[in-house]
This record gives structure tokens, C-alpha cells and sequence, in this order.
């Protein structure tokens, strides 16, 4: 290890085989905490490359616990995280918005390590027990559209990283990692991002792929359409800066997304949401977000359609009806 950070401590880039190596090291414990904690700072003081990053996701993807669940087709809805916002669950609340408007999700989730509340803590929250089973996770998206996958279960490297991204506090690499590495490696993805660099990072990644997406950036820092600035949306064949009133949204103030100080507060604000009675701006922001995510599945159909498509979910009580039948087979 000392050779490889010695080698970045001179701004010098991984090869694919190096990085992919270092992950593996990591899954097998061969570095101390220290040398990991400098490992993920260099990544904090630069941009990952293209070539480290598919390293990486080789090592993760030949690492985990894969689940085929390809007969559904499903999206996986999903932040990068780091953005430093500490909104609510946006992307959660997302995912049972486009599962209640018959869209198959599988959402691949882990604890917030940058805000209070990630959608694995929202998922306890609620009582759900995580699981590998695939006819679980298979009887799970069969039955009410969505399956849940915490990430730390399916890939022993994020976990044996998990304490030390908790304890530093600030996003990493494994934030950039975390949406290429669903172990059901979905059809579709809808990615929210923190930069225009990342933008364009994933969109070549997943232009190598074959992966039918969208990669979202509001300017002004959030990792998903905040509706509180213009955003760019990246697909595989365009690239377009859309205003929110482009929409038919009003421009909402930062507050509006605040996402509480415990997870507790967090889980009250999803539930709102889903129940009809949180504020109109975090609706539309889910709402913003859904439509998107259908798009990337349909994308014949005109994105109007599908911010009705995502409304009609929510405001009918589908996607709080899809949520209590995920609780009750996944409890």
C-alpha cells in the first residue's frame, strides 16, 4: 500500500488493474484504517479517473452477491450522495413513486454517511428487515413493483469501509461507486450527481455500459432535480438544460428540502410525502425526479406525460399503497 499512495501522493492516476487490486485488498482487510482514510483523502483532493473508476467497479461487481432479477427490467433510482445538503430522501420517496405507477425499481441503498438520514436508515426506520434471499427479493418486486438492496449485504468491501466514511464525515469515491455497483446491475438508472465533472463521468461510464440512463445535476450543488436552479440532465444521446419552470414548477427555496436533524425526523418527512400532507414543494421534487426516471424507461413519451404519470401516483395514494405492501412482505 505504501507504494500505491506514495504513487498518488505524486499525482500520478491508477490503471484499471491497480485499482481494481486496491479494492479487493480492502474487501480482504489488507489495509489499516489509516492507510484507507489517506487512500479515499487523495480521491477527495482530485477527480477519479475514468480508468480508475471502472478498476474499481470491476472489483465491487466481481465481489458482491450478484441477484438476477433481469425478467423485470427494473430502474434503480439513486444520489451519489456528498452534496452536503442534507435534504430528505428524495430518490427514496422517487422510487415508490415510479413502483406505484407499475414501473419495476430496485433500489440499492446504504446509512447516510454525509446526512442524517440515508434510505437504508429510512428503511429501518420503518421496520424493514434487509435481506439476500433472492426469492425474497424476487417475491418482493413481483408483488408491489420495488425490491430493496443494502448495499453493505451484497458487497463486503463497502462494508469494511463503512465505519471510516462514517467517522470522516465527508463524501468519497464509494459515494461515486455506490450507483455503479447494484448487484442486479438494472437495465435502467437515474443518477443524481454534485458536479458537472461526475455528470460526464458517468455519462461515458455508462455509455460504455449499454445502461439506458439519465445522469441529473442541479446547478446550484444537489445531487438531484432540487427544482431550486436550472438542472442538466444527461441521456445517452443528448444532453439538455431544463429551468424548472420548463416543467410547470415553481422555483422552491433550499428550506423546503431540509431533511431534519435525526433519522426520526427523516422518516416523518418520507412519510408525509407519501401520505398527501408534506409541503407541495417536497411533492413536486419527487415528483420532478419520478417523471424523470420514467422517461429514461419510455423515452417515446414526452416528459409532460410522464410528470403526470408521476403526480397520479403520488396524489392517488398508489405510491403510499405500494410502499405499505413493501413493508408488509419485507418486515
Amino acid at each position: 500500500m505504501k507504494q500505491i499512495l506514495y504513487k498518488l501522493f505524486e499525482h500520478r492516476y491508477l490503471d484499471r488493474k491497480e485499482a481494481r487490486d486496491i479494492l479487493q485488498n480492502i474487501a480482504n482487510g489488507r489495509y489499516n484504517n489509516a492507510q484507507v482514510a489517506s487512500l479515499i483523502t487523495v480521491f477527495l483532493m482530485r477527480n477519479i479517473s475514468v480508468e480508475e473508476l471502472i478498476g474499481f467497479r470491476e472489483a465491487l461487481l466481481e465481489m458482491c452477491h450478484r441477484v438476477d432479477l433481469s425478467e423485470f427490467n427494473p430502474i434503480d433510482i439513486v444520489g451519489t450522495g456528498g452534496d452536503g445538503k442534507n435534504t430528505f430522501n428524495i430518490s427514496t420517496c422517487a422510487c415508490f413513486t415510479v413502483a406505484g405507477a407499475g414501473y419495476p425499481v430496485v433500489k440499492h441503498g446504504n446509512y447516510g454517511a454525509t446526512s442524517v438520514s440515508g434510505a437504508s436508515n429510512v428503511m429501518e426506520q420503518h421496520g424493514v428487515r434487509f435481506t439476500t434471499d433472492d426469492d425474497a427479493l424476487r417475491r418482493s418486486i413481483d408483488r408491489c413493483n420495488i425490491a430493496y438492496l443494502h448495499a453493505p449485504l451484497f458487497n463486503k468491501a463497502l462494508k469494511a469501509v463503512a465505519p471510516i466514511r462514517k467517522e470522516l464525515g465527508v463524501r468519497t469515491f464509494f459515494n461515486i461507486l455506490g450507483p455503479l455497483v447494484n448487484p442486479v446491475i438494472p437495465k435502467y438508472q437515474l443518477l443524481g450527481v454534485y458536479n458537472l465533472s461526475l455528470l460526464r463521468l458517468y455519462t461515458y461510464t455508462y455509455q460504455e455500459s449499454g445502461t439506458q440512463f439519465a445522469v441529473v445535476h442541479s446547478l446550484d450543488g444537489y445531487d438531484e432535480i432540487s427544482l431550486t436552479d436550472d438542472f442538466k440532465v444527461a441521456m445517452p444521446n443528448s444532453e439538455k438544460l431544463y429551468t424548472p419552470e420548463d416543467l410547470g414548477f415553481h422555483r422552491i427555496e433550499e428550506q423546503a428540502l431540509y431533511g431534519g436533524e435525526t433519522p426520526q425526523e427523516a422518516s416523518k418527512i418520507f412519510d408525509r410525502v407519501l401520505d398527501g400532507t408534506a409541503l407541495p414543494e417536497q411533492k413536486n421534487c419527487v415528483i420532478a425526479n419520478a417523471a424523470f426516471a420514467i422517461q429514461v424507461i419510455c423515452p417515446q413519451k414526452p416528459i409532460d406525460e410522464c410528470i403526470a404519470e408521476a403526480r397520479e401516483s403520488l396524489e392517488s395514494g398508489k405510491a403510499l399503497a405500494t410502499f405499505k405492501k413493501f413493508i408488509e412482505l419485507n418486515s
